[in-house]
This record gives C-alpha cells, structure tokens and sequence, in this order.
C-alpha cells in the first residue's frame, strides 16, 4: 500500500513543471511591465493637453490585467501561496499531509470548474473581437481554462507528495 502511481518518469515531469512555472513568472514579469505601458498613457493624456486620450489603452488595460490576475494566480497555485488560515493545533505530518489534500481537493474542484465553465466561456467568444482594439476576445477569455488546467497539474503534483507522506513512502 506504501506504493503511489507515479508518472512513467517523475523526474521529467518534475523538471517540466518547473520549466513551465518558470515560464509562469516571466510572464507574469512581463504583463506587469507591459501593463505599465498603457495605463501611464491614460494617465498622461487625462491631465495634459501634450498626448491625446487613446481609447485602446484602456482596453489593453484591462486585458493586460486580466492575465496578470489569472498568471499570478497560477503561479500561487505552484507555490501553495494561497490564503491559509491554520485552525488545527499542532499535527504529526500525516495528519498535517492530510488537511493538505484536502485543501489541494478545494483547489482542484475551482481547477475543474475553471476548466469547464472557462471552456464555454471561451467558446461563447470564439468568433467576437473587442469594440476598440479589435482584439479576439478569445485571447482573453481563454485564460480561464488555462488556469483550470495548470491548477490541476500544480495541485495534484502537490497532492501525490502529500499523499506519499500520507501512506508513509519516502519523498
């Protein structure tokens, strides 16, 4: 019983969630520092008569902040950066393991309705563009079953480790 279903190579996958966690926080890196780009603009053409008020930066804006939100989420997903509040007084790792699965358990049902609910969602805005920019809105909208599924990768990674200690194996 002390034997839990592993991927054909734990290590491959091991490096490939972390390559693409590392991936997770460029990005994130660069929707912040784009996302600046727009939003000094519309501050600037509101209070001076120097630059004209776009209307896309506000659009792009919003779409920026958008995947911001849902890459940082990710990346807290990765990390077990989530809001925790600790209730139980002190507990043996098993037990400790345990309340973590459940937890992970918590995260994984969001992940599948993230998944599902963000599929239609994407689907709903498949053929529809933006009223300013012109933008898919595909491209936006898809960032809900994105999340869905990394969750799902993060947070059952982080379910086998804590159900390994769970049955009493080695990490």
């Amino acid at each position: 019983m002390t034997d839990m279903p592993v991927p054909a190579n734990p290590a491959l996958w091991r490096r490939v969630t972390a390559a693409y966690a590392t991936l997770l926080e460029f990005l994130l890196a660069a929707c912040v520092g784009i996302l600046i780009i727009p939003v000094t603009l519309q501050i600037i053409s509101r209070y001076t008569p120097f630059i004209p008020s776009y209307i896309w930066t506000e659009e792009m804006a919003r779409f920026l902040f958008i995947w911001t939100i849902m890459i940082g989420a990710m990346v807290g997903v990765r990390e077990a950066q989530h809001f925790e509040v600790d209730i139980w007084p002190e507990l043996s790792r098993r037990a400790e393991a345990a309340v973590k699965i459940t937890a992970r358990l918590g995260i994984l049902a969001l992940a599948l309705v993230f998944l599902w609910a963000g599929f239609e969602f994407t689907r709903f805005a498949w053929n529809r563009t933006s009223e300013l920019a012109d933008l898919p809105l595909w491209m936006i909208h898809v960032a809900w079953p994105v999340a869905g599924v990394t969750w799902i990768v993060f947070a059952g990674e982080q379910i086998l480790d804590e159900a390994r200690i769970v049955v009493g194996a080695k990490r």
